[in-house]
């Protein structure tokens, strides 16, 4: 799990809000709902991808966690408003064209209570991805992912911002990352938010 993911939860901790967590792209063969289920959290995530849903249910199965992954759109929402007091959307919501990301947060942001905490993350144009496959709009692109064409969105550093002016910011950090997978370099540029919601 990455040190990001641990900050979030660091914050979501150091409040007095009861522990109820929703992750939107919450499949994978190690969800990061794990690491919440851990603290004590009651949590719900939904993901679009059938095959990561799967894999999601197997390592909850495999670890004897209830942590109520379902399908779903994070687009579009099958929540009422003002939910959850912890929502994030981890590593996820930048596999969509940018006018999808920002209909995705503003449901992030729609089922979120008032005074919880929101984490998301973007990829930058910093990303040694940023520029390759078939550009499909700003900064947008097709992309393969394991011999399938996934969409990626790279945001300048300061992009996103407008997208949470109506909350409060508690912490930002634009992350250039370098390390070796495979014997090869690679470089990811990532922007983190941990934003709270004030009404």
């Amino acid at each position: 799990m990455q040190v990001p993911l641990y900050r979030f939860l660091m914050y979501c901790n150091q409040t007095e809000l009861e522990k109820q967590v929703l992750d939107c792209g919450a499949g994978g063969k190690q969800p990061p709902l794990s690491l919440f289920y851990e603290n004590g959290y009651q949590t719900r995530g939904i993901e679009l991808n059938i095959d990561q849903l799967s894999k999601a249910l197997l390592y909850a199965e495999n670890k004897g966690q209830t942590l109520n992954i379902e399908q779903g759109d994070m687009r579009q929402l099958n929540i009422g408003d003002k939910s959850f007091n912890f929502v994030y959307s981890y590593n996820s919501i930048f596999h969509m064209k940018k006018a999808e990301v920002r209909k995705s947060v503003a449901e992030l942001k729609r089922v979120l209570k008032p005074g919880g905490l929101l984490f998301v993350n973007f990829l930058t144009v910093n990303d040694q991805r940023c520029g390759l496959g078939k550009q499909i709009g700003n900064n947008e692109y097709e992309q393969m992912d394991d011999n399938l064409p996934v969409i990626h969105s790279y945001f300048k550093e300061d992009e996103a911002d407008c997208l949470f002016n109506d909350m409060f910011l508690l912490y930002k950090e634009n992350r250039t990352l370098e390390r070796i997978f495979e014997g090869k370099k690679l470089r990811q540029g990532l922007v983190d938010y941990i934003i709270q919601k004030t009404q």
